[in-house]
């Protein structure tokens, strides 16, 4: 399940599999949700996107095909000063397309 660091302490994910942003490229490829970011322009400062790809993973991956709003709904409690949202859950969206598509 995908965590907020924030609420947690470091010791308490001792012994579980931790996924960081830079863990879901593999082979030197972006994932889906990684490659619909940059494509959606749905990054600006940075600040926030790992938090923000790495909720939306755990959201496809309960949800393959959310709505807009399960998306919004999804990623509340991340917060992005830049982008206006708008982009990011358009890059969920083109990711969860992407995702239906290699299946």
């Amino acid at each position: 399940r995908a965590v907020k660091s924030c609420t947690m302490f470091a010791v308490q994910a001792d012994g579980q599999k931790v996924v960081t942003v830079e863990g879901l490229a593999k082979d030197g490829e972006l994932h889906p949700l990684q490659e619909a970011f940059w494509n959606e322009h749905a990054l600006q400062c940075g600040f926030c996107t790992p938090g923000m790809i790495i909720t939306a993973c755990q959201l496809l991956s309960d949800h393959p095909d959310p709505t807009r709003e399960e998306i919004r709904h999804g990623l509340e409690g991340n917060l992005c000063r830049c982008t206006g949202y708008m982009h990011i859950v358009n890059a969920v969206r083109a990711a969860a397309k992407a995702l239906a598509a290699r299946a």
